[in-house]
């Protein structure tokens, strides 16, 4: 019986380098840091009767609804904590009468704050600047607390689009989307209609929109191509895309194979024009919602052949989500790339701190200089809006953090002053050096 001796130690062992709360004096320091939040989807500030539907190129509300995760449903307690930080709610339940009283709370402070009323909320938060992935911004949302990162997806698909918009119901709704913000596109560059050549195109509408994006203020520009398609932008010359352009320009809906070929040039194509403006290119992996989602295509190993291309190393790819929910894993690798990081988001408010704690973890133990926090917080409604997401979702990051890197110190792999440089590097200092920013701790 003595293997059974020998086990229990080894679990005791292992049970004591896990770490089930974070160093004290660590997280004292971790929830002082001023966040750069490198992800999110804030709302504009909106006047009586007006609605906000830019905070996404691609809103998951009008899916077919799916049914919340554990830690994004209202009883989860962390939402209570928000009520009590954010709007001083004096109660532990959730009756109606008191929520009633919350949410008139609510309603004074966003009218007495105004167009500030974002602004407050990153204060409370404690993060100085967050990057607005929007269609495009709005009030309440100036610079520098909000910077923007636009969405780019809708130039990769100039074709007729409707077998596309035919595979799920899901997709139906995203390419009328898409459609619709090509037309924007074309408009803001003064092409009237699709130019008849791809050469045309990418002179015309691509380069110009770009450039025009840069010029009103992007820091970088972000796709969500894997709830459109699969990852894998393989390389296609030219010529080749030129032809498939050609073809179908004026006709019927191109045969799948390929409009695939052409959207793989234009990725790159864009990518390289990114690259040349000094914008970083973001890309959605791993999970993402609806009911129709296709999780094997938002692998971000589907990239390797894009950040393997000699031609892009000038170009930054940030892995949004960092492989949520199935491919954080892979990450940790792809962060040996020289412009290749990742970030938090999505993670934050899909995952508890402690297990998120186990993939920060391995991050850290790869390239620490080339993770990002990100909260991925977005529009919610009433007593669970985005103030309360977002309040749970920073929460959870940097409790996850002081997690990982406590358990790095039991396991004598950093000190605690290396733990706190780590904390300050992730949570601000690698989105400084990578977006050229001033830094104002």
């Amino acid at each position: 019986m003595k293997w059974i001796g020998v086990v229990f130690i080894l679990l005791g062992a292992a049970s004591l380098g896990r770490a089930q709360s974070p160093d004290p004096a660590l997280m004292t320091q971790i929830l002082k840091i001023r966040a750069i939040d490198n992800h999110s989807h804030p709302p504009r500030v909106v006047g009586a009767g007006e609605s906000d539907d830019e905070y996404d190129a691609l809103p998951c509300d009008p899916l077919e609804p799916t049914a919340p995760n554990t830690m994004t449903r209202p009883e989860n307690p962390q939402y209570l904590s928000a009520w009590q930080a954010l709007w001083g709610y004096s109660y532990n339940d959730r009756s109606d009468e008191h929520v009633r009283e919350l949410l008139a709370t609510k309603q004074h402070v966003r009218q007495e704050q105004g167009d500030h009323f974002p602004a407050w909320v990153l204060d409370k938060l404690n993060i100085e600047t967050e990057f607005a992935n929007r269609v495009a911004m709005g009030r309440g949302l100036d610079a520098p607390r909000f910077r923007w990162v636009p969405f780019d997806d809708a130039l990769l698909f100039p074709l007729n689009n409707e077998a596309l918009a035919a595979e799920t119901p899901d997709r139906k709704f995203f390419f009328g989307r898409e459609n619709t913000l090509l037309t924007r596109y074309r408009k803001e560059t003064g092409a009237a209609e699709l130019p008849p050549t791809l050469a045309e195109y990418t002179a015309r509408v691509v380069t110009p929109e770009l450039e025009r994006q840069k010029q009103t203020g992007a820091v970088a520009i972000k796709f969500e191509a894997a709830y459109l398609r699969s990852l894998d932008f393989l390389p296609a010359t030219e010529p080749e895309a030129a032809a498939i352009y050609a073809r179908s320009i004026r006709g019927g809906a191109p045969p799948k194979e390929s409009y695939t070929r052409l959207q793989d040039y234009l990725f790159r194509y864009i990518a390289a024009e990114a690259g040349r403006l000094g914008l970083p290119v973001h890309i959605h992996t791993g999970a993402g919602c609806g009911g129709y989602f296709f999780m094997g295509g938002s692998n971000p190993l589907l990239l390797e052949s894009v950040l393997n291309d000699a031609r892009l190393r000038k170009t930054t790819f940030v892995l949004l989500h960092g492989g949520a929910g199935a491919f954080t894993r892979e990450v940790a690798f792809l962060l040996m790339k020289p412009n290749v990081y990742a970030d938090l988001s999505e993670q934050t408010w899909l995952e508890s701190s402690h297990r998120l704690a186990e993939v920060l973890r391995d991050w850290i133990e790869w390239y620490p200089e080339k993770i990002l926090y990100g909260t991925d917080l977005y529009p919610g409604s009433g007593a669970y809006d985005w103030e309360e997401i977002g309040w749970q979702t920073n929460q959870t990051a940097r409790e996850a953090l002081g997690i990982a890197l406590t358990e790095l110190i039991h396991d004598g792999q950093i000190n605690l002053p290396r733990a706190n440089e780590i904390a300050q590097m992730v949570l601000r200092g690698n989105a400084v050096k990578l977006y050229h920013m001033a830094d104002h701790p």
